[in-house]
Protein backbone atom coordinates (compact mmCIF):
# COMPACT_ATOMS: atom_id res chain seq x y z
CA UNK A 1 0.00 0.00 0.00
CA UNK A 2 1.08 3.69 -0.58
CA UNK A 3 0.79 6.28 1.97
CA UNK A 4 -1.03 9.04 0.93
CA UNK A 5 0.80 11.81 1.24
CA UNK A 6 3.76 12.90 -0.77
CA UNK A 7 6.59 13.93 0.90
CA UNK A 8 8.00 16.29 -1.87
CA UNK A 9 4.76 18.03 -1.83
CA UNK A 10 4.40 17.69 1.78
CA UNK A 11 7.88 19.42 2.33
CA UNK A 12 7.60 22.28 -0.92
CA UNK A 13 4.16 23.04 1.38
CA UNK A 14 5.94 23.57 4.76
CA UNK A 15 8.47 26.08 2.78
CA UNK A 16 5.85 28.05 1.61
CA UNK A 17 4.10 28.72 4.44
CA UNK A 18 7.33 29.18 6.40
CA UNK A 19 8.34 31.61 3.88
CA UNK A 20 4.64 33.43 3.81
CA UNK A 21 5.25 33.37 7.79
CA UNK A 22 8.83 35.56 7.39
CA UNK A 23 6.45 37.88 4.76
CA UNK A 24 3.86 38.49 7.52
CA UNK A 25 6.42 38.74 10.17
CA UNK A 26 8.62 41.59 7.86
CA UNK A 27 5.15 43.20 7.24
CA UNK A 28 3.91 43.60 10.86
CA UNK A 29 8.22 44.73 11.63
CA UNK A 30 7.63 47.28 8.91
CA UNK A 31 4.14 48.57 10.47
CA UNK A 32 5.18 48.83 13.82
CA UNK A 33 8.96 50.51 13.22
CA UNK A 34 6.72 54.12 11.58
CA UNK A 35 4.64 54.22 14.44
CA UNK A 36 8.29 55.04 16.81
CA UNK A 37 9.50 57.39 14.06
CA UNK A 38 6.33 59.31 14.19
CA UNK A 39 6.37 59.75 17.71
CA UNK A 40 9.77 61.07 17.42
CA UNK A 41 8.90 63.20 14.67
CA UNK A 42 6.28 64.71 16.63
CA UNK A 43 8.38 65.87 19.53
CA UNK A 44 11.23 66.86 16.98
CA UNK A 45 8.42 69.16 15.03
CA UNK A 46 6.97 70.68 18.76
CA UNK A 47 10.97 71.34 19.42
CA UNK A 48 11.33 72.80 15.24
CA UNK A 49 8.55 74.72 15.82
CA UNK A 50 9.64 77.15 18.84
CA UNK A 51 12.98 77.25 17.24
CA UNK A 52 11.53 78.06 14.39
CA UNK A 53 9.85 80.78 16.62
CA UNK A 54 12.74 82.54 18.07
CA UNK A 55 14.50 82.45 15.02
CA UNK A 56 11.45 83.79 12.79
CA UNK A 57 11.35 87.18 15.47
CA UNK A 58 14.77 87.97 14.02
CA UNK A 59 14.06 87.38 11.20
CA UNK A 60 10.72 89.50 11.13
CA UNK A 61 12.65 92.18 12.90
CA UNK A 62 15.50 92.03 9.54
CA UNK A 63 12.74 91.39 7.07
CA UNK A 64 10.99 95.13 8.85
CA UNK A 65 14.79 96.83 9.17
CA UNK A 66 15.31 96.18 5.00
CA UNK A 67 12.16 97.18 4.10
CA UNK A 68 12.50 100.76 6.19
CA UNK A 69 16.00 101.04 4.98
CA UNK A 70 14.84 100.87 1.18
CA UNK A 71 11.79 103.21 1.81
CA UNK A 72 14.10 105.90 3.44
CA UNK A 73 15.76 105.47 0.49
CA UNK A 74 13.78 105.69 -2.25
CA UNK A 75 11.27 108.62 -0.05
CA UNK A 76 14.65 110.47 0.10
CA UNK A 77 15.29 110.09 -3.54
CA UNK A 78 11.70 112.36 -4.05
CA UNK A 79 11.55 115.85 -4.99
CA UNK A 80 10.68 118.03 -1.79
CA UNK A 81 10.96 115.14 0.94
CA UNK A 82 14.40 115.95 1.93
CA UNK A 83 15.66 113.63 4.42
CA UNK A 84 13.22 110.74 5.59
CA UNK A 85 12.98 108.56 8.51
CA UNK A 86 10.98 105.55 8.37
CA UNK A 87 9.07 103.10 10.85
CA UNK A 88 6.76 100.07 9.23
CA UNK A 89 5.05 97.77 12.06
CA UNK A 90 4.06 94.47 11.59
CA UNK A 91 1.08 92.82 11.49
CA UNK A 92 1.93 89.39 12.12
CA UNK A 93 4.97 86.88 11.72
CA UNK A 94 4.41 85.35 8.44
CA UNK A 95 3.43 82.24 7.76
CA UNK A 96 5.37 79.10 6.97
CA UNK A 97 3.64 76.83 5.43
CA UNK A 98 4.10 72.73 5.97
CA UNK A 99 3.59 70.18 3.45
CA UNK A 100 1.62 67.76 4.11
CA UNK A 101 0.61 64.14 3.18
CA UNK A 102 -2.88 63.00 2.76
CA UNK A 103 -4.60 59.41 3.42
CA UNK A 104 -7.73 58.83 2.55
CA UNK A 105 -9.59 55.28 3.12
CA UNK A 106 -13.27 54.35 2.27
CA UNK A 107 -14.83 51.85 3.76
CA UNK A 108 -18.12 50.58 2.84
CA UNK A 109 -20.24 47.54 3.91
CA UNK A 110 -23.58 46.53 2.92
CA UNK A 111 -26.23 44.61 4.92
CA UNK A 112 -29.79 43.29 3.53
CA UNK A 113 -32.28 40.97 5.42
CA UNK A 114 -34.54 38.77 4.14
CA UNK A 115 -38.16 41.05 3.55
CA UNK A 116 -35.99 44.14 5.00
CA UNK A 117 -34.10 46.98 3.28
CA UNK A 118 -30.72 47.23 2.24
CA UNK A 119 -28.55 49.06 5.01
CA UNK A 120 -25.30 50.63 3.65
CA UNK A 121 -22.56 51.95 5.90
CA UNK A 122 -20.20 53.68 4.45
CA UNK A 123 -16.38 55.15 6.34
CA UNK A 124 -14.40 57.91 4.98
CA UNK A 125 -11.65 58.31 7.32
CA UNK A 126 -8.45 61.30 6.52
CA UNK A 127 -5.00 61.02 8.10
CA UNK A 128 -2.40 63.63 7.34
CA UNK A 129 1.05 63.88 8.26
CA UNK A 130 3.92 66.43 7.65
CA UNK A 131 6.33 65.84 5.63
CA UNK A 132 10.00 65.93 6.51
CA UNK A 133 13.43 66.90 5.11
CA UNK A 134 16.72 65.92 6.01
CA UNK A 135 18.85 69.09 7.65
CA UNK A 136 22.14 68.28 7.88
CA UNK A 137 22.70 69.89 11.95
CA UNK A 138 19.01 69.92 12.87
CA UNK A 139 18.12 66.26 11.72
CA UNK A 140 14.63 65.98 10.18
CA UNK A 141 12.63 69.48 9.84
CA UNK A 142 9.03 69.74 8.62
CA UNK A 143 9.38 70.64 4.59
CA UNK A 144 7.64 73.85 4.28
CA UNK A 145 6.14 74.43 0.69
CA UNK A 146 6.38 78.17 0.70
CA UNK A 147 6.64 80.97 3.19
CA UNK A 148 4.49 84.55 2.97
CA UNK A 149 6.03 87.36 4.23
CA UNK A 150 5.07 89.46 7.73
CA UNK A 151 1.97 91.38 6.64
CA UNK A 152 2.50 95.52 6.98
CA UNK A 153 0.06 97.14 9.96
CA UNK A 154 1.23 100.40 9.15
CA UNK A 155 3.66 103.17 8.00
CA UNK A 156 5.10 106.26 9.72
CA UNK A 157 7.77 108.68 7.61
CA UNK A 158 9.35 111.51 9.66
CA UNK A 159 10.64 113.88 6.69
CA UNK A 160 11.57 117.12 6.30
CA UNK A 161 9.55 118.15 3.42
CA UNK A 162 6.24 116.65 5.60
CA UNK A 163 4.46 119.83 5.80
CA UNK A 164 4.04 120.38 2.46
CA UNK A 165 0.37 118.92 1.37
CA UNK A 166 1.57 117.98 -2.13
CA UNK A 167 4.47 116.19 -0.66
CA UNK A 168 2.39 114.53 2.10
CA UNK A 169 0.07 113.20 -0.93
CA UNK A 170 2.93 111.85 -2.82
CA UNK A 171 4.28 110.01 0.16
CA UNK A 172 1.13 108.63 0.71
CA UNK A 173 0.58 107.28 -2.91
CA UNK A 174 4.00 105.95 -2.97
CA UNK A 175 3.39 104.21 -0.29
CA UNK A 176 0.62 102.51 -1.28
CA UNK A 177 1.49 101.69 -4.67
CA UNK A 178 4.47 99.39 -2.41
CA UNK A 179 2.54 97.99 0.49
CA UNK A 180 -1.09 96.55 0.34
CA UNK A 181 -2.02 98.76 3.02
CA UNK A 182 -5.04 100.98 3.84
CA UNK A 183 -4.48 105.28 3.21
CA UNK A 184 -5.66 105.78 7.11
CA UNK A 185 -2.71 103.23 8.26
CA UNK A 186 0.16 105.31 6.63
CA UNK A 187 1.09 109.11 8.68
CA UNK A 188 3.85 111.16 7.32
CA UNK A 189 4.96 114.09 9.51
CA UNK A 190 7.49 117.29 9.28
CA UNK A 191 10.98 116.22 10.71
CA UNK A 192 12.51 118.61 13.45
Amino acid sequence: MKPKWNLEKLGKINKSYLLAAALLGILLLVIAIPTEDRNKQEQSQTTTSGERESVQTGSDQTYRKSLERQLEQMLSAMEGVGKAEVMITLKDSGEAVVEKDFVRTEEHASESQEGAAQRENRTVSVQQSSLYTKNGSQGEVPFISKERNPQIEGVLVVAEGGENSVTVKNISEAILALFPIEAHKIKVVKMN
